[in-house]
């Protein structure tokens, strides 16, 4: 046997999972298809990540990188700017984050699960998987050159993101029931001069004639920035030229991204993703169980993916240690019901913001302190205190304020 848990992925959720289960006395070995540092989008962190950093002892190497600080989220419509400090927010934990180039702190991440003891093998790519042993599960890769391998293990964690390996190879996948959507982005030199714009956080700005349309600029500590638009799936389709242009085009329709952009450079070409948000009949199975965008992917509006794949290692790794040991585990209860109760959450203020509801309370001028605090914590990540009211039922409570704001 190759080691007691295989790992697909290299990603935050592979490599928190991998180090936590180290930390535990396991023996585990990561597959990643890609060579590291390798690009990735999600590059705005939410403070909740940081508890899963901390308890893989991962903080203090992300910390010495020098990554952006980020305390909070500001967005724009309409020439109108709000913003919410995290520190603010209803829920105990972290205030604060980081805001990082995914390729470079993926790689401290890795690396430090590498530290740790941990074998990560890249450029291999999973071709089959068989979990009919009860006792022993089984992955057969194939290498840059060619060469087949076939990997043994007690257990399997898919962290493979995007690549979502194992929903692919056991016909797990089921349609999201988010509409497609796709995503134009870029890394810029922003050279923002701008006296009011704070680089401490992410700004999310709405298209000034189409609701449902929302730009990302990230910046990081280097002085450049991730510059983003999500779009309904066919909007792209009517701009011609070449992606590049077609993002700075959009990107200049919104006031504040053209006062802010008006000396950026636009130095590296633009890339497009599609179809991004997926769900998956379950999350676990004999020998195996899925993390993070393996498993579910909302929309990147809210930053929540890392947080969701540092969410479900941190549930998982505490069950695969009990499995391992011979106890029993309730996968249904323990692991997938827990972790679709924040995923849940996130995913009734992803509807509520394309249908512009969650909008018109995020630019409420009324807003009431109390309610701030409660939002801001689930900005922040905190999608599963069930202390806070805003996490329980929450697509009434998004109706409730809001009929709240409207009659007052």
């Amino acid at each position: 046997m190759d080691a007691d848990v295989l790992i697909i992925g290299a990603g935050p959720s592979g490599s928190v999972a991998a180090k936590m289960l180290k930390q535990l006395g396991h023996q585990v070995v990561i597959l990643e298809k890609e060579q590291f540092p390798r690009f990735s989008i999600g590059e705005s962190l939410l403070p909740q990540c940081m508890a899963f950093m901390e308890a893989a002892d991962m903080l203090p190497a992300v910390t010495a990188e020098g990554f952006q600080f980020k305390n909070g989220a500001a967005f724009s419509r309409a020439g109108k700017l709000t913003e919410f400090d995290f520190t603010q927010k209803f829920s105990p934990g972290w205030g604060t984050t980081f805001q990082v180039p995914r390729a470079h702190f993926d790689k401290v991440l890795a690396d430090s699960a590498e530290a740790a003891g941990v074998p990560i093998h890249y450029q291999q790519t999973i071709l089959a998987a068989d979990f009919s042993n009860p006792e022993q599960a089984s992955l057969t890769s194939v290498d840059a050159n060619g060469l087949h391998k076939q990997w043994r293990a007690k257990m399997v964690l898919d962290a493979s993101g995007f690549g979502r390996v194992l929903p692919r190879l056991l016909d797990l996948e089921t349609p999201s029931s988010l509409p497609p959507r796709r995503a134009l982005f870029t890394h810029i030199e922003d050279r923002i001069t701008v006296s009011d714009y704070d680089r401490n956080k992410i700004l999310i700005a709405i298209h000034p004639k189409f609701h449902e349309i929302w730009y990302w600029l990230i910046p990081f500590s280097n002085g450049r920035s991730s510059l983003g638009v999500v779009t309904p799936a066919g909007f792209l389709d009517q701009r011609s030229g070449e992606p590049l242009e077609v993002l700075k085009d959009i990107a200049f329709e919104e006031p504040r991204l053209a006062e802010l952009l008006t000396n950026a450079r636009f130095d590296t070409p633009a890339n497009t993703i599609g179809g991004y948000s997926a769900n998956v009949k379950q999350l676990y199975g004999q020998g195996f169980a899925l993390l993070g965008n393996a498993g579910e992917f909302l929309d990147p509006v809210f930053s929540s993916g890392v947080t969701i794949a540092m969410k479900s290692a941190a549930l998982a790794v505490p069950l695969v240690d009990r499995q391992l040991r011979g106890e029993p585990v309730n996968w249904s209860i323990e692991y997938e019901r827990a972790l679709r109760k924040g995923i849940e959450v996130f995913r009734a203020y992803v509807e509520a913001w394309y249908d512009g509801r969650f909008q018109q309370i995020i630019f409420e001028e009324n807003q009431l302190a109390s309610v701030k605090a409660m939002i801001c914590s689930i900005l922040a990540g905190y999608a599963w205190d069930e202390e806070n009211p805003m996490t329980q039922r929450s697509a009434k409570k998004i109706e409730a304020i809001l009929a709240t704001y409207q009659t007052a």
